[in-house]
C-alpha cells in the first residue's frame, strides 16, 4: 500500500519529519536538565547505550548515533577522564576494544534516569497507558520497516 504520493507529499506531514522533529524536541527538553548534572545529551545517550548493551564498542556508537569516529572518541575520552567509562581490549581479539561503565558510571546513569523519566512523563501527560504502549509498538514497527528497507539491495523490494 502506498501511503504517500509525490503530488501530495509535504514535509510537515511526513513520518520522517515528525519523528525527527519529536527527537529534536526531546533533546531540547532534556539538555538543560542534564547540563545541570554536568552532562550533555550525547554523553547521556552513550552511557545508556553502553549500559543497556546497545553499543558495546565505539564503532557501534558511531553507527547508532550517526556520529563520526572523532566526535565519539572525544565523548569517550571525556567519560573516561571522569572515570565513568573504561575501554577494555578483548582477550580474544586485541583489535577489539569494548566499552564498559565503571561502578561510578553505573551510579551516575542511575542517578540521571529519574531526570529523564520525569521529562518524558511530563511530555506524555496527556497520553493514556494504552496510547504510550501503542506509540512504542508503532515506533518499533516503523524501525523494523526501516531496517528491512535499508538492508534490501538497491532495486529490490524490502
Amino acid at each position: 500500500m502506498q501511503h504517500y504520493t509525490a503530488d501530495k507529499y509535504r514535509a510537515k506531514t511526513s513520518v520522517g519529519y515528525l519523528v525527527k522533529r519529536a527527537n529534536a524536541l526531546v533533546i531540547e527538553g532534556l539538555e538543560p536538565a542534564l547540563a545541570e548534572q554536568g552532562f550533555t545529551f550525547t554523553q547521556w545517550v552513550v552511557m545508556m547505550h553502553v549500559r543497556d548493551g546497545l553499543a558495546p564498542n565505539a564503532k557501534d556508537i558511531c553507527v547508532q548515533l550517526r556520529h563520526d569516529s572523532g566526535a565519539v572518541t572525544r565523548i569517550l575520552d571525556q567519560l573516561e577522564a571522569r572515570a565513568l567509562l573504561v575501554r577494555e581490549r578483548s582477550l580474544d581479539d586485541r583489535r577489539e576494544v569494548k566499552l564498559r561503565l565503571t561502578q561510578a558510571g553505573h551510579q551516575m546513569v542511575e542517578s540521571l534516569i529519574p531526570t529523564v523519566v520525569n521529562k518524558l512523563n511530563a511530555v506524555l501527560i496527556d497520553f493514556s497507558s494504552a496510547e504510550v504502549t501503542e506509540l512504542t509498538r508503532l515506533l518499533n514497527k516503523f524501525i523494523a520497516g526501516l531496517n528491512s528497507a535499508n538492508s534490501a539491495r538497491p532495486g529490490e523490494a524490502a
